[in-house]
């Protein structure tokens, strides 16, 4: 088999330096790489860094006369395995979208017959701006696969969405992309992401699967400056869901409010209340897994306060009414569409498996993943979790949350695969 080739088109963003370590990791992975340089581009990197990394010409001249003698913009369109923007500015994806061929990567983009990534970046204002949005899902309808930007601090000093993911991350993006035939031609030196031998372990993984997670805490407003939460950070939900979309799963992320970027292939759908998650839960159906990571406030205000509440000097606290939240495990495990195996989280401090055993009975689950928090589970970056189920309970070391998360995904892989044998 000959490995796989990627089409780079780096456009003029001051992401654009990024470039060079994402055709690194690419070679790495014993992908091919030919480079295109917009105008601007050029301004960021040249084309001698570029070729020196990918050890081919770098194109850029729409009427170089030696490549368009053969109509060189063609052929480049159609030899590669799939062709990768990034970083993707504004100007660009709006091209994309309307079909726009004013330079050479723009004429490429619209003569391809071959898959197209794009990796956004730009300023948070120009990501959020109705005209880029609306080029997105204008693109995304076309079947141009968008990677969503990170969040974090701008060049410019703004925070915010737009700042390009990391190079690994658009590694990984690019290695789903590529499955079957070439992903695994894509072969990992010693040391490198274990995302190849996951697929491998899996067979076919969770391809053609749809993964449901939630992650995160909920808040409860009490008025409109605090809230009922809790001290879920949000990553081992956002570690799970990364870990299914590398098996090749389509995953949908309902998140609670947390600073975390989306993993690489992940729908994500932010809420703030358990009332928001379930509605965005169901929503989300039918889905072959659901995997209830969430740490969702058990219960609300009855009527959040209007304005802020004042301490009225008596040293009394404010009278605050309390009502349950509803119970996103428990219905689902009794929906009319109620996923194959269903997967809940128990936080807890003590008793963990007599816990866990209740709750599984009581919710309807197929697994309960208990783990201690007593600690510093919560925001930190290791777990310690026993698995549930009917026929026992199973218990795993300390492991940092990456690998809880791709343990994880492997078993369900497998208890899905079983199923429907």
């Amino acid at each position: 088999m000959t490995q796989p080739r990627i089409l780079l088109i780096v456009s003029g963003g001051i992401a654009a330096y990024k470039s060079l370590e994402l055709v690194r990791l690419l070679r790495k992975r014993g992908i091919a790489v030919r480079a295109v340089l917009t105008g601007s581009a050029s301004r960021f990197v040249t084309p001698l860094s570029l070729g020196v990394l990918t050890e081919d010409h770098v194109y850029g001249d729409m009427f170089d006369l030696k490549e368009e003698r053969e109509i060189g913009h063609i052929q480049l369109s159609r030899q590669a395995d799939l062709v990768v923007v990034a970083p993707a500015t504004a100007n660009i994806l709006a091209k994309m979208a309307a079909g726009i061929a004013d330079d050479l990567a723009t004429t490429l983009l619209l003569a391809t017959d071959k898959p197209v990534l794009a990796v956004p970046a730009m300023n948070v204002r120009m990501w959020h701006h109705a005209a880029t949005q609306r080029n997105i899902a204008q693109l995304r309808a076309d079947g141009i696969h968008v990677l969503e930007p990170d969040e974090g601090e701008m060049a410019c000093g703004e925070f915010g969405k737009g700042r390009l993911p990391d190079p690994e991350a658009i590694v990984e993006a690019i290695t789903r992309v590529l499955q079957p035939p070439f992903a695994s031609r894509a072969v990992e030196k010693p040391g490198a992401s274990p995302l190849l031998d996951m697929r491998k372990a899996n067979g076919s993984g969770l391809k053609g699967r749809h993964i449901l997670i939630t992650a995160g805490p909920t808040h409860e407003p009490i008025d409109p400056v605090r809230y009922i939460a809790n001290r879920s950070s949000g990553k081992q939900g956002f570690a799970i869901a990364a870990a299914a979309a590398r098996a090749g799963a389509r995953v949908t992320l309902v998140a609670g409010p947390v600073h975390l970027p989306t993993p690489p292939g992940v729908d994500r759908v932010d809420v703030e209340t358990a009332r928001q998650m379930m509605t965005a839960v169901e929503a989300a159906l039918p889905a072959d897994a659901a995997i209830m990571v969430a740490a969702v406030a058990d219960w609300r205000t009855d009527a959040a306060a209007g304005q802020k509440l004042k301490k009225d000097g008596s040293g009394k606290p404010a009278p605050l009414t309390l009502v349950e939240n509803p119970d996103i495990l428990a219905t689902l495990g009794r929906h009319a569409q109620r996923p194959a195996l269903l997967v809940g989280f128990a936080a807890e401090t003590e008793k963990l498996a007599e816990h866990a055993q209740a709750k599984l009975a009581r919710k309807g689950a197929d697994w309960i993943v208990a783990n201690d928090v007593s600690g510093d589970v919560m925001g930190g970056d290791d777990n310690s979790v026993h698995i549930i189920t009917a026929q026992g309970v199973e218990s795993w070391d300390h492991l940092p949350k990456d690998a809880v998360a791709a343990r994880l995904i492997e078993k369900v892989a497998h208890a899905l695969a079983s199923r429907s044998d």
